[in-house]
């Protein structure tokens, strides 16, 4: 059975940035540039997180974290809420995890009224795109770039109440 845990739990940074640095190795071929930044920003997240303007959801099953999703909302009032760290693993993929992921992360900013919520992601990947899309966020930029480490068509989609 699948749970959705709010909030920190012991180890959850390391297993999502190997969630992250398992499906993208694969997926694209990044590297260890992508998993540092990875592991880097989501440490200094859950070392500064503040409950009134971040949140963190995991979905667990069997007691193991399977996917994450969080809400960076340190410029949530001015430049909009940063949506990041949206992960799946294989296990969990098809089940309706990654729906009820998105609809707490978008619950929570609806919640805490943020007028915009961003993200960045690179083009090619469909299951995410349509999540997306379904949650009303909308393709607003694309260019060439390598913040991941390796050079894609990085996208930004954003959501406006």
């Amino acid at each position: 059975m699948i749970a959705i845990h709010a909030g920190y739990l012991p180890g959850c940074i390391g297993r999502v940035v190997q969630l992250h640095a398992d499906y993208y190795t694969a997926q694209s071929g990044f590297g260890v540039e992508f998993e540092s930044k990875v592991a880097r920003e989501m440490a200094d997240f859950c070392e500064g997180f503040d409950p009134t303007q971040d949140g963190l959801w995991l979905a667990m099953e069997d007691g193991v974290i399977e996917g994450c999703i969080a809400i960076d909302g340190a410029l949530g009032a001015s430049e909009g809420a940063h949506l990041r760290w949206f992960i799946l693993s294989d296990r969990l993929r098809g089940k309706g995890a990654g729906s009820a992921l998105l609809a707490a992360a978008m619950d929570f900013c609806r919640e805490r009224q943020y007028p915009r919520v961003y993200l960045w992601t690179f083009e090619g990947l469909a299951a995410a795109r349509h999540l997306y899309e379904r949650a009303g966020f909308r393709l607003m930029h694309e260019e060439r770039g390598a913040r991941w480490g390796k050079e894609v068509n990085e996208q930004r989609f954003e959501y406006w109440r």
